[in-house]
């Protein structure tokens, strides 16, 4: 599970050949004790939750980075590690 970007206190994984129980492209984000998963490149949350400050953080990161989110995605649904991304400041 590596972590493609963290930020205010959040984390942003993509798990390898992770396509199975949501079917389309998404991410894995945590803080402290929350989980919640959002798609790609939509950024709408498909699971869980997070306080919504830092869902908005997360949304906006989505926003600015959808690209490298799908070029992500394509890596690592093949089995390749996927690039790290920049985090918001």
């Amino acid at each position: 599970m590596p972590v493609i970007s963290m930020f205010y206190g959040i984390v942003i994984l993509m798990y390898y050949m992770d396509k199975g129980k949501h079917k389309l492209p998404h991410i894995h984000v945590r803080y402290q004790d929350d989980e919640a998963v959002f798609a790609i490149p939509s950024g709408k949350l498909l699971e869980g939750a997070i306080p919504i400050n830092k869902r908005k953080l997360v949304e906006a990161w989505i926003e600015i980075h959808g690209d490298d989110l799908v070029a992500d995605w394509h890596l690592a649904v093949n089995g390749k590690k996927p690039f790290k991304i920049k985090p918001l400041k």
